[in-house]
Protein backbone atom coordinates (compact mmCIF):
# COMPACT_ATOMS: atom_id res chain seq x y z
CA UNK A 1 0.00 0.00 0.00
CA UNK A 2 1.18 3.10 -1.01
CA UNK A 3 1.77 6.04 2.02
CA UNK A 4 1.69 9.58 0.93
CA UNK A 5 3.81 12.14 2.12
CA UNK A 6 2.65 13.83 5.63
CA UNK A 7 -0.06 10.93 5.67
CA UNK A 8 1.36 9.37 9.14
CA UNK A 9 3.28 11.32 11.79
CA UNK A 10 4.78 8.14 13.86
CA UNK A 11 4.90 4.52 12.53
CA UNK A 12 6.65 1.02 13.19
CA UNK A 13 9.44 1.18 10.46
CA UNK A 14 8.92 -1.77 7.53
CA UNK A 15 12.47 -2.81 7.75
CA UNK A 16 13.30 -3.84 11.35
CA UNK A 17 16.25 -6.27 11.08
CA UNK A 18 17.49 -4.87 7.86
CA UNK A 19 21.50 -3.83 7.82
CA UNK A 20 22.46 -3.75 4.55
CA UNK A 21 19.79 -1.44 2.27
CA UNK A 22 20.88 -1.46 -1.16
CA UNK A 23 19.12 1.24 -3.13
CA UNK A 24 18.52 1.42 -7.20
CA UNK A 25 16.62 2.82 -9.94
CA UNK A 26 16.23 4.40 -13.81
CA UNK A 27 19.04 6.81 -13.96
CA UNK A 28 17.20 10.33 -13.66
CA UNK A 29 14.78 9.16 -10.92
CA UNK A 30 17.23 10.33 -8.13
CA UNK A 31 18.37 7.26 -6.91
CA UNK A 32 21.30 8.70 -4.80
CA UNK A 33 19.25 11.67 -3.56
CA UNK A 34 16.88 8.99 -1.61
CA UNK A 35 19.77 6.98 -0.83
CA UNK A 36 21.68 9.71 1.22
CA UNK A 37 17.53 10.79 2.40
CA UNK A 38 17.40 6.68 4.04
CA UNK A 39 20.92 7.13 5.54
CA UNK A 40 19.38 10.32 7.52
CA UNK A 41 16.35 8.77 8.35
CA UNK A 42 17.98 5.48 9.49
CA UNK A 43 20.57 7.51 12.02
CA UNK A 44 17.34 9.58 13.13
CA UNK A 45 16.95 7.48 16.61
CA UNK A 46 20.61 7.98 17.88
CA UNK A 47 22.02 5.43 15.24
CA UNK A 48 25.14 5.35 13.25
CA UNK A 49 24.56 4.37 8.90
CA UNK A 50 27.25 4.42 6.92
CA UNK A 51 26.40 5.38 3.13
CA UNK A 52 28.27 3.83 0.22
CA UNK A 53 28.58 4.95 -3.23
CA UNK A 54 29.84 2.83 -5.81
CA UNK A 55 30.06 4.68 -9.09
CA UNK A 56 32.54 7.13 -8.45
CA UNK A 57 30.70 9.97 -9.44
CA UNK A 58 30.84 11.67 -6.08
CA UNK A 59 27.27 12.40 -6.06
CA UNK A 60 27.03 12.29 -2.25
CA UNK A 61 29.55 15.06 -2.01
CA UNK A 62 27.68 16.97 -4.12
CA UNK A 63 24.46 16.47 -2.33
CA UNK A 64 25.58 17.48 1.10
CA UNK A 65 28.21 19.39 -0.33
CA UNK A 66 31.33 18.80 1.20
CA UNK A 67 34.90 18.17 -0.30
CA UNK A 68 35.22 14.86 -2.78
CA UNK A 69 35.16 11.96 -0.40
CA UNK A 70 38.11 10.40 -0.12
CA UNK A 71 38.82 6.46 0.18
CA UNK A 72 37.84 5.99 4.16
CA UNK A 73 34.74 6.05 5.89
CA UNK A 74 34.37 10.01 7.05
CA UNK A 75 31.78 10.98 9.31
CA UNK A 76 29.14 13.67 6.85
CA UNK A 77 26.24 14.73 8.90
CA UNK A 78 24.54 14.64 12.17
CA UNK A 79 20.71 14.48 12.18
CA UNK A 80 17.77 13.93 15.23
CA UNK A 81 14.19 13.74 14.80
CA UNK A 82 13.72 17.19 15.16
CA UNK A 83 15.46 18.10 12.07
CA UNK A 84 13.64 15.94 10.41
CA UNK A 85 10.34 17.56 11.54
CA UNK A 86 9.29 15.10 13.81
CA UNK A 87 8.29 15.03 17.17
CA UNK A 88 10.60 14.18 20.50
CA UNK A 89 10.70 10.33 21.45
CA UNK A 90 11.50 9.44 24.75
CA UNK A 91 13.94 6.67 25.86
CA UNK A 92 15.66 4.79 23.49
CA UNK A 93 17.05 6.70 20.05
CA UNK A 94 16.20 10.40 21.45
CA UNK A 95 19.90 11.30 20.99
CA UNK A 96 21.74 12.24 17.45
CA UNK A 97 22.66 10.00 14.88
CA UNK A 98 25.74 10.07 12.47
CA UNK A 99 26.05 9.68 8.99
CA UNK A 100 29.10 8.38 7.83
CA UNK A 101 29.86 7.94 3.62
CA UNK A 102 32.65 5.89 1.57
CA UNK A 103 33.18 6.41 -2.06
CA UNK A 104 34.82 3.14 -3.14
CA UNK A 105 37.38 3.70 -5.72
CA UNK A 106 37.77 0.57 -7.16
CA UNK A 107 41.68 0.55 -8.12
CA UNK A 108 42.31 1.41 -4.11
CA UNK A 109 39.85 -1.57 -3.03
CA UNK A 110 41.47 -3.75 -5.54
CA UNK A 111 44.96 -3.46 -3.94
CA UNK A 112 43.68 -3.61 -0.20
CA UNK A 113 42.23 -6.95 -1.15
CA UNK A 114 45.42 -8.04 -2.59
CA UNK A 115 47.58 -7.04 0.36
CA UNK A 116 44.71 -8.85 2.30
CA UNK A 117 44.76 -12.17 0.80
CA UNK A 118 48.19 -12.07 -1.01
CA UNK A 119 50.10 -10.34 1.25
CA UNK A 120 51.67 -8.05 -1.87
CA UNK A 121 52.43 -5.11 0.27
CA UNK A 122 54.66 -2.84 -2.21
CA UNK A 123 54.35 -5.48 -4.98
CA UNK A 124 50.41 -4.11 -5.13
CA UNK A 125 51.85 -0.94 -5.51
CA UNK A 126 54.49 -2.08 -8.93
CA UNK A 127 51.04 -3.31 -9.70
CA UNK A 128 49.09 -0.35 -9.65
CA UNK A 129 52.00 1.84 -11.64
CA UNK A 130 52.08 -0.83 -14.46
CA UNK A 131 48.26 -0.78 -15.05
CA UNK A 132 47.65 -3.69 -13.63
CA UNK A 133 44.85 -2.68 -11.08
CA UNK A 134 42.78 -1.03 -14.37
CA UNK A 135 43.53 -4.29 -16.77
CA UNK A 136 42.10 -6.90 -14.29
CA UNK A 137 38.38 -5.03 -13.22
CA UNK A 138 38.12 -4.40 -17.57
CA UNK A 139 38.50 -8.03 -17.89
CA UNK A 140 37.30 -9.42 -15.13
CA UNK A 141 34.17 -7.17 -14.28
CA UNK A 142 33.12 -10.22 -11.94
CA UNK A 143 36.01 -9.70 -9.77
CA UNK A 144 35.16 -5.30 -9.36
CA UNK A 145 31.56 -6.44 -8.50
CA UNK A 146 32.79 -8.65 -5.83
CA UNK A 147 35.08 -5.74 -4.34
CA UNK A 148 32.43 -3.08 -4.68
CA UNK A 149 29.49 -5.43 -2.88
CA UNK A 150 32.60 -7.45 -0.58
CA UNK A 151 33.42 -3.79 0.91
CA UNK A 152 29.36 -3.43 2.04
CA UNK A 153 28.42 -6.43 3.00
CA UNK A 154 32.12 -6.63 5.59
CA UNK A 155 30.41 -2.92 6.94
CA UNK A 156 27.56 -4.39 7.50
CA UNK A 157 28.61 -7.26 9.67
CA UNK A 158 31.92 -5.43 11.16
CA UNK A 159 31.67 -4.90 14.64
CA UNK A 160 33.86 -3.36 17.49
CA UNK A 161 36.07 -4.65 19.88
CA UNK A 162 33.33 -4.44 22.58
CA UNK A 163 31.42 -6.97 20.19
CA UNK A 164 28.68 -4.55 18.97
CA UNK A 165 28.38 -3.47 15.14
CA UNK A 166 30.33 -0.61 14.10
CA UNK A 167 26.89 0.39 12.01
CA UNK A 168 23.51 -0.28 12.91
CA UNK A 169 23.00 0.11 8.99
CA UNK A 170 24.40 0.57 5.91
CA UNK A 171 23.25 1.93 2.51
CA UNK A 172 24.20 1.78 -0.76
CA UNK A 173 23.51 3.78 -3.80
CA UNK A 174 24.09 0.84 -6.14
CA UNK A 175 24.17 0.90 -9.92
CA UNK A 176 20.76 1.63 -12.34
CA UNK A 177 18.33 -1.00 -12.04
CA UNK A 178 19.36 -1.99 -15.51
CA UNK A 179 22.33 -3.06 -14.08
CA UNK A 180 22.07 -4.19 -10.87
CA UNK A 181 20.98 -7.70 -10.62
CA UNK A 182 24.08 -8.69 -12.61
CA UNK A 183 26.08 -6.41 -10.23
CA UNK A 184 24.99 -8.07 -6.92
CA UNK A 185 24.72 -11.87 -8.57
CA UNK A 186 28.43 -11.97 -8.31
CA UNK A 187 28.87 -15.79 -7.73
CA UNK A 188 27.56 -16.15 -11.38
CA UNK A 189 29.91 -13.25 -11.97
CA UNK A 190 32.98 -15.23 -11.06
CA UNK A 191 32.01 -18.56 -11.82
CA UNK A 192 34.00 -18.61 -14.75
CA UNK A 193 37.19 -17.10 -13.38
CA UNK A 194 37.39 -19.23 -10.08
CA UNK A 195 35.92 -22.04 -8.82
CA UNK A 196 38.31 -21.84 -5.57
CA UNK A 197 40.85 -19.69 -3.97
CA UNK A 198 39.95 -16.34 -2.31
CA UNK A 199 37.58 -14.47 -4.85
CA UNK A 200 35.36 -17.73 -4.98
CA UNK A 201 35.21 -17.32 -1.43
CA UNK A 202 34.73 -13.77 -1.16
CA UNK A 203 32.16 -13.88 -3.47
CA UNK A 204 30.41 -17.11 -1.62
CA UNK A 205 30.97 -14.73 1.70
CA UNK A 206 29.28 -11.97 -0.10
CA UNK A 207 26.39 -13.90 -2.02
CA UNK A 208 25.49 -14.81 2.18
CA UNK A 209 25.12 -11.68 3.16
CA UNK A 210 22.93 -10.28 -0.01
CA UNK A 211 20.63 -12.75 0.04
CA UNK A 212 20.12 -12.57 3.89
CA UNK A 213 17.43 -11.44 5.75
CA UNK A 214 19.64 -8.67 6.55
CA UNK A 215 19.87 -7.30 3.34
CA UNK A 216 16.93 -5.52 0.96
CA UNK A 217 17.26 -4.37 -2.32
CA UNK A 218 14.91 -1.25 -2.69
CA UNK A 219 14.01 0.52 -6.25
CA UNK A 220 13.73 4.51 -6.74
CA UNK A 221 10.88 5.03 -9.56
CA UNK A 222 8.51 7.91 -10.99
CA UNK A 223 5.40 8.17 -11.64
CA UNK A 224 6.12 7.82 -15.54
CA UNK A 225 5.61 4.55 -17.73
CA UNK A 226 9.19 3.93 -18.25
CA UNK A 227 10.40 4.13 -15.03
CA UNK A 228 7.48 2.00 -13.60
CA UNK A 229 7.77 -0.46 -16.05
CA UNK A 230 11.60 -0.99 -15.24
CA UNK A 231 10.89 -0.95 -11.56
CA UNK A 232 8.61 -4.11 -12.59
CA UNK A 233 10.91 -5.47 -14.22
CA UNK A 234 13.81 -4.91 -11.76
CA UNK A 235 11.92 -6.60 -9.08
CA UNK A 236 10.91 -9.41 -11.29
CA UNK A 237 14.78 -9.92 -12.04
CA UNK A 238 15.57 -9.75 -8.87
CA UNK A 239 13.38 -12.53 -7.56
CA UNK A 240 14.81 -14.55 -10.34
CA UNK A 241 18.03 -14.13 -8.66
CA UNK A 242 16.91 -15.70 -5.47
CA UNK A 243 17.96 -11.45 -4.68
CA UNK A 244 15.68 -9.84 -1.13
CA UNK A 245 13.47 -7.31 -2.77
CA UNK A 246 12.93 -4.28 -0.44
CA UNK A 247 10.32 -1.27 -1.32
CA UNK A 248 9.48 1.14 -3.71
CA UNK A 249 10.59 4.76 -3.29
CA UNK A 250 8.13 6.99 -5.90
CA UNK A 251 10.41 10.23 -5.86
CA UNK A 252 9.13 13.55 -7.10
CA UNK A 253 5.50 13.37 -6.75
CA UNK A 254 3.60 16.56 -7.39
CA UNK A 255 0.31 17.30 -5.44
CA UNK A 256 -3.19 17.42 -7.14
CA UNK A 257 -4.32 20.68 -8.37
CA UNK A 258 -7.59 19.60 -9.42
CA UNK A 259 -9.71 17.64 -7.07
CA UNK A 260 -11.62 13.98 -8.82
CA UNK A 261 -14.71 15.93 -9.74
CA UNK A 262 -12.95 19.30 -11.35
CA UNK A 263 -10.63 16.13 -12.89
CA UNK A 264 -13.54 14.70 -14.55
CA UNK A 265 -15.28 17.69 -15.62
CA UNK A 266 -12.12 19.09 -17.42
CA UNK A 267 -13.79 17.62 -21.24
CA UNK A 268 -17.02 19.03 -20.73
CA UNK A 269 -17.27 22.77 -22.29
CA UNK A 270 -17.33 25.09 -18.94
CA UNK A 271 -16.48 28.01 -20.76
CA UNK A 272 -18.89 29.96 -19.24
CA UNK A 273 -18.63 28.91 -16.11
CA UNK A 274 -15.10 29.52 -15.91
CA UNK A 275 -15.66 32.86 -17.05
CA UNK A 276 -17.78 33.66 -14.56
CA UNK A 277 -15.77 32.39 -11.88
CA UNK A 278 -12.54 34.53 -12.72
CA UNK A 279 -15.52 37.33 -13.25
CA UNK A 280 -16.31 37.10 -9.53
CA UNK A 281 -12.37 36.59 -8.78
CA UNK A 282 -12.10 40.06 -9.62
CA UNK A 283 -10.14 39.76 -12.85
CA UNK A 284 -12.61 42.19 -14.61
CA UNK A 285 -10.67 44.81 -12.30
CA UNK A 286 -13.22 47.58 -10.07
CA UNK A 287 -15.99 47.45 -13.36
CA UNK A 288 -18.94 45.35 -12.68
CA UNK A 289 -19.67 45.92 -16.60
CA UNK A 290 -20.45 42.72 -18.17
CA UNK A 291 -18.62 43.85 -21.07
CA UNK A 292 -15.63 45.02 -19.33
CA UNK A 293 -15.12 41.54 -17.10
CA UNK A 294 -15.70 39.72 -20.56
CA UNK A 295 -12.99 41.60 -22.03
CA UNK A 296 -10.48 40.81 -19.25
CA UNK A 297 -11.43 37.22 -18.85
CA UNK A 298 -11.33 35.93 -22.26
CA UNK A 299 -8.39 36.01 -22.95
CA UNK A 300 -7.37 33.69 -20.07
CA UNK A 301 -9.97 31.05 -20.87
CA UNK A 302 -8.20 28.80 -23.44
CA UNK A 303 -4.59 28.64 -22.26
CA UNK A 304 -6.59 28.06 -18.14
CA UNK A 305 -8.67 25.15 -19.52
CA UNK A 306 -5.62 23.83 -21.78
CA UNK A 307 -3.61 23.57 -18.63
CA UNK A 308 -6.95 22.16 -17.19
CA UNK A 309 -6.63 19.38 -19.74
CA UNK A 310 -2.76 18.47 -19.12
CA UNK A 311 -3.12 18.17 -15.98
CA UNK A 312 -6.14 15.75 -15.94
CA UNK A 313 -4.16 13.57 -18.39
CA UNK A 314 -1.03 13.50 -16.30
CA UNK A 315 -3.13 12.98 -13.20
CA UNK A 316 -4.80 9.67 -14.97
CA UNK A 317 -1.48 8.70 -16.38
CA UNK A 318 -0.22 8.81 -12.88
CA UNK A 319 -3.02 6.68 -11.72
CA UNK A 320 -2.63 4.03 -14.22
CA UNK A 321 1.29 3.80 -13.18
CA UNK A 322 0.25 3.52 -9.24
CA UNK A 323 -2.00 0.87 -10.36
CA UNK A 324 1.02 -0.54 -11.82
CA UNK A 325 3.28 -0.16 -8.48
CA UNK A 326 0.47 -1.79 -6.52
CA UNK A 327 0.25 -5.04 -8.49
CA UNK A 328 3.97 -5.44 -6.86
CA UNK A 329 2.40 -5.94 -3.47
CA UNK A 330 5.44 -4.02 -1.86
CA UNK A 331 5.85 -1.23 0.61
CA UNK A 332 5.62 1.88 -1.18
CA UNK A 333 6.48 5.16 -0.04
CA UNK A 334 5.96 8.53 -2.21
CA UNK A 335 8.15 11.65 -1.58
CA UNK A 336 7.17 15.12 -3.26
CA UNK A 337 8.95 17.20 -5.84
CA UNK A 338 10.81 19.78 -4.11
CA UNK A 339 10.22 22.92 -6.47
CA UNK A 340 13.26 24.95 -5.36
CA UNK A 341 15.48 21.61 -6.02
CA UNK A 342 16.89 19.21 -3.27
CA UNK A 343 19.54 21.44 -1.30
CA UNK A 344 20.87 19.85 2.14
CA UNK A 345 17.67 21.16 3.93
CA UNK A 346 15.45 19.12 1.17
CA UNK A 347 17.73 16.28 1.85
CA UNK A 348 16.58 16.11 5.48
CA UNK A 349 13.08 16.85 4.32
CA UNK A 350 12.89 13.87 2.68
CA UNK A 351 14.57 11.95 5.17
CA UNK A 352 11.34 12.63 7.11
CA UNK A 353 9.01 11.92 5.35
CA UNK A 354 10.60 8.64 4.50
CA UNK A 355 10.75 7.89 8.59
CA UNK A 356 6.74 8.62 9.35
CA UNK A 357 6.04 6.69 5.99
CA UNK A 358 8.05 3.81 7.47
CA UNK A 359 10.84 3.18 5.34
CA UNK A 360 13.09 3.84 8.32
Amino acid sequence: MARTPGQAARRDPDWEGVRLHVVSGKGGTGKTTLAAALALALAAEGRRTLLIEVEGRQGIAELFGIAALPYEERRIASVTRAQLGLPGRGGHGGGSGEVYALAIDTEQALLEYLDMFYKLGRAGKALQKVGFVDFATTVAPGVRDVLLTGKACEAARRKGPDGRRTYDAVVMDAPPTGRLTRFLNVNSEVAGLARFGPIHTQAQAVMRVLRSPETAVHLVTLLEEMPVQETVDGFADLREAALPVGGVMVNMVRPPLLDAAAVAAVDGDHREEVALALGEAGLGGRSRKAETVRAAVDPLLDPLLEQAREHAERVELEREQRADLQQLKLPTYELPLLGEGVDLGGLYRLAGELKRQGAA
